[in-house]
Formats: structure tokens, C-alpha cells, sequence
């Protein structure tokens, strides 16, 4: 008589501060709207949405790789992958590039739109600067950051996935009526060699950003019921599945028709350059704010859990209602700062982009996948794996230096605070 297998243990030995953090009981299409709010948000590439497909189905797979086991974080991963201590080395600072990193475009993005959208519905009311839209874009997360895990902001993360694919259509529908501006140009931009090529790499970079989902994966699929008869892996690629199709949906049609109608003139956010009808845009851009505010709270929820862990076991900081206060407001602040005072929304994306989400998205899981499953060298897994891992690392570096650069170049003439 054989016994049935023991129920996946977390790999963590460190007890949760608050046992609600440990909810399991998520659907797979939680798993949907939180990979697409993590994902929507700029242009892409084919060879980017099939790349990083593969490798968050390698993500999922080897989230329960030991049987018995369930990897809750990308770290605990790493560890497994590369070693207790060099994992947490390898793994761990990209991972918090990518959702600090995106936290801070986010609140650049949240500001602007927010800004755009009072100035096309009230053309009489006083204008603010920019950064006084962004304080007041982030003083929203001083709030929601109290919310105690992924379940509980699930309702949030609802409402940002439905108005990505809202904006998303209104942007392609928008400029497909607005038609080709006069003298549309598909030719490159004249520039300097140097300055071509290094938007080059910035570009790139900006596609890196696209897909960041990644970095919170296996976090998401943490809160997912998992039983050795049902493995959490089933309904958390289903909803994979799902969120790729939306994201699709979203990118592709924008970057197209958006390209047709504007060339070489089109802006970082094809919003901006649609004017008409002004309550259609306004309302677009509104759903941009709503959109960003729940990508937000998707990457800081794995960074608040990090911090809380490390103030109760490092500092000895006892456990509750202040903590969360504490930590929670003092890094919604922090990067609250950082995106009034950087608020260069393309730049940002290529920077981060190669930097922190092309190890996470393309590379990582590849080298990982090669390290536990072990392919067979020249099989078809083992020549996938190598070529995104070739890719990952060339984008990340090109992408790094042309996002740097073009950061240094704008901030040189650029105002700050205003």
C-alpha cells in the first residue's frame, strides 16, 4: 500500500510574521489579471513575447521542481539553482531592480496621465506642475500598501488588467480614426550615427520592460492552492496563457496602427499625441492612472514582504500594525522621490529595462532551467535555453548604456521639480 505524497512545504524555513501572508486559496484567473497588470503598459516585440513566454513556463514548472517543496520567491529559487549563498547574491538584487524599477516608472506614469487627464477635462481649472501630479498620484499608495497581500489587492489588480485592455483599444481605435498625420515619415529620425545607435539600445531596453511578469511569478502563483493530485502549475499557466493572449491583444495592434499613423513623430505614450474626442483620451488616460496604480501594488507587494521579514528577523522589530505602517510608507516615499525627480518615462524603461528585467525575463530562468533539469547537450530545450540566455545578456548590456546615456542627456537640460 503506498501513502499518498505529503502536500508541498514551503522552502523557507523563516515563519511568516503574519500568517494572512500565506494565503492560499487564489483562482488561476487571479494568476490572469495579475500577469497583465504586471505586463501591459509600452510597445514590444514578437521574439520578446515568445521568449519570455518560455521562459515564465519554466518559471511555473519549477516553482514545485522538488517534490514536496514549493519555491515562493524568485530567491528561494536561487538557491536552489545556484547554492544558499551565492543564490540570494545572483538573484536578488535583479529581482528588486525589477519591481522598485517598475514601481518608480510607474509613479512617473501615474502623474503624467493623471495630469493630462485633469488638463483635457477641466480646460479652465489652474495648472500644477508635473511633480505636484505625481505627489499626488503617490499619496494614493500611502494607503493601499496597508493592504495585506496579493488576495487582498486582487480586486485591484482586476480593475488595472480591464483598463489596460481598455486603453490599449482606445489607443489603436484612436489612431486608426485619427489617420496618418501630414508628411508622415517611416524613415529614421536624422541624427548622429552615435545618437542612433545608442536609441537603439535604449529601445531595446524599453521592450525588456514590456515584460517584467517574471519577476513576480512564482510569488503569484505562491497563493495558489496546490495538491500532489492538482499542482498549483495547471491553473497558474492556464492564467499565463490567458494574460499573454490579452497582453497580445493589447501590444500589437497599438504598436502597429500607432507606428502607421504617426511614423517617426510617435510618442513614448500614443495617448499624448491623440487629441480627439477630448473625453475619450481624457478617459483613456484616466484608465492609465487606474491601470498603473494596480501594477504598483503587484511589484511592491514581494518588496513589502521582503522588508517586513527583514525589520522582524534582522532588527528584531515586533511584528504588526506599526511595522507595516513604517516600512510600507517609507518605501512608497522612497520611490515616490525618485519618479518626481527622474521623471524621464522612455529613458527609465530602457534603463531598467536592460539592467534588472532582461536577467529576470529572458536569462535566469534559462540558466536555472539548465542547471536543475539538465538537458541533454545540442537537444532542442538545451539550444532554446542557450540562445535566450545569448540574447538576454546582449540586450542587457546595450540596452543599460543606452538607457544611462539618454537619462544623462535629458537631465542635462531638463528643469527639475517642475
Amino acid at each position: 500500500m503506498v501513502s499518498a505524497s505529503p502536500p508541498p512545504k514551503d522552502s523557507s524555513s523563516d515563519a511568516k510574521w503574519v500568517e494572512e501572508n500565506q494565503a492560499r486559496h487564489a483562482k488561476w484567473w487571479y494568476s490572469t489579471f495579475h500577469c497583465v497588470t504586471a505586463m501591459v503598459g509600452t510597445a514590444v516585440l514578437a521574439i520578446a513575447w515568445m521568449i519570455t513566454l518560455n521562459t515564465m513556463w519554466q518559471m511555473i514548472r519549477l516553482h514545485e521542481c522538488v517534490p514536496g517543496t514549493r519555491f515562493d520567491r524568485y530567491y528561494e529559487l536561487g538557491q536552489h539553482a545556484f547554492g544558499p549563498k551565492l543564490g540570494p547574491w545572483i538573484v536578488l538584487p535583479q529581482q528588486l531592480i525589477v519591481q522598485v524599477g517598475c514601481d518608480i516608472v510607474y509613479m512617473a506614469i501615474g502623474g503624467q496621465c493623471l495630469k493630462k487627464f485633469v488638463e483635457m477635462a477641466c480646460t479652465n481649472c489652474t495648472s500644477f506642475r508635473q511633480s505636484y501630479w505625481i505627489c499626488i498620484f503617490g499619496s494614493i499608495h500611502f494607503l493601499l500598501a496597508q493592504l495585506p497581500n496579493f488576495n487582498s489587492v486582487s480586486g485591484v489588480s482586476l480593475a488595472a488588467a480591464v483598463m489596460s485592455l481598455s486603453y490599449s483599444t482606445i489607443a489603436w481605435v484612436g489612431s486608426l480614426t485619427h489617420g496618418q498625420i501630414d508628411n508622415v515619415s517611416y524613415a529614421y529620425k536624422k541624427t548622429s550615427t552615435v545618437d542612433y545607435v545608442f536609441r537603439v539600445f535604449n529601445a531595446l531596453g524599453q521592450i525588456s520592460f514590456a515584460f517584467a511578469g517574471n519577476a513576480v511569478v512564482l510569488e503569484i502563483q505562491a497563493t495558489i492552492p496546490s495538491t500532489p493530485e492538482k499542482p498549483s502549475r495547471v491553473p497558474m499557466w492556464k492564467g499565463a496563457l490567458a494574460s499573454y493572449f490579452i497582453n497580445a491583444i493589447c501590444y500589437f495592434p497599438v504598436a502597429l496602427i500607432g507606428y502607421w499613423a504617426f511614423g517617426q513623430d510617435v510618442d513614448d505614450n500614443v495617448l499624448i499625441a491623440l487629441k480627439r474626442p477630448e473625453w475619450l483620451i481624457a478617459s483613456a488616460n484616466l484608465m492609465v492612472v487606474i491601470h498603473v496604480i494596480g501594477s504598483y501594488q503587484v511589484y511592491a507587494m514581494p518588496v513589502f514582504d521582503m522588508l517586513e521579514n527583514m525589520m522582524v528577523k534582522r532588527l528584531n522589530f515586533p511584528p504588526g500594525a506599526v511595522l507595516r505602517i513604517i516600512t510600507r510608507s517609507a518605501y512608497v516615499a522612497f520611490t515616490l522621490f525618485i519618479g518626481v525627480t527622474f521623471p524621464f518615462f522612455g529613458d527609465l524603461l530602457g534603463f531598467f529595462g536592460g539592467f534588472g528585467f532582461a536577467p529576470t525575463s529572458y536569462f535566469l530562468p534559462s540558466i536555472m532551467w539548465l542547471i536543475i533539469k539538465k538537458p541533454e547537450k545540442f537537444s532542442r530545450s538545451w539550444l532554446i535555453n542557450w540562445a535566450c540566455i545569448i540574447i538576454g545578456i546582449s540586450i542587457m548590456l546595450v540596452s543599460t548604456i543606452g538607457g544611462l546615456r539618454n537619462i544623462v542627456m535629458d537631465a542635462s537640460t531638463y528643469r527639475f521639480y517642475t
